[in-house]
């Protein structure tokens, strides 16, 4: 089933849930400022973007900034401090199978359905 991290407070999630409601396909919301994933789910979910942990992180964040920006962080600690700050998450993620996507910018959402 597909899968949108989703943060209602941000614009281009909410973009991106109404493009998955107009697709007409059944997709599963998880509000990951609620519903934290743990070690392994996120771990999974960076194999599955095929991405570096640091690219999954939103480093414009004040928390970032003040308190990562100049630490050298390995993949894991970077991944620990996105389940501890899971602002710092970067947003929306589509998740189809075993691929996902950061749907920024929305068009992106379109190539895993």
């Amino acid at each position: 089933m597909i899968q949108i991290y989703h943060n209602s407070r941000c614009g281009k999630s909410r973009e991106c849930l109404a493009f998955l409601e107009d697709s007409g396909k059944e997709f599963e919301i998880i509000k990951y400022l609620d519903d934290v994933p743990t070690f392994e789910e996120l771990k999974s979910i960076v194999k599955k973007l095929n991405i570096k942990p640091i690219e999954l992180v939103r480093q414009k964040e004040k928390i970032w900034i003040e308190n990562f920006k100049d630490k050298t962080l390995s993949d894991d600690e970077i991944i620990q401090t996105m389940i501890s700050n899971p602002i710092l998450i970067e947003r929306p993620i589509v998740i189809n199978g075993d691929k996902a996507i950061i749907a920024r910018p929305l068009e992106k959402a379109a190539t895993i359905l």
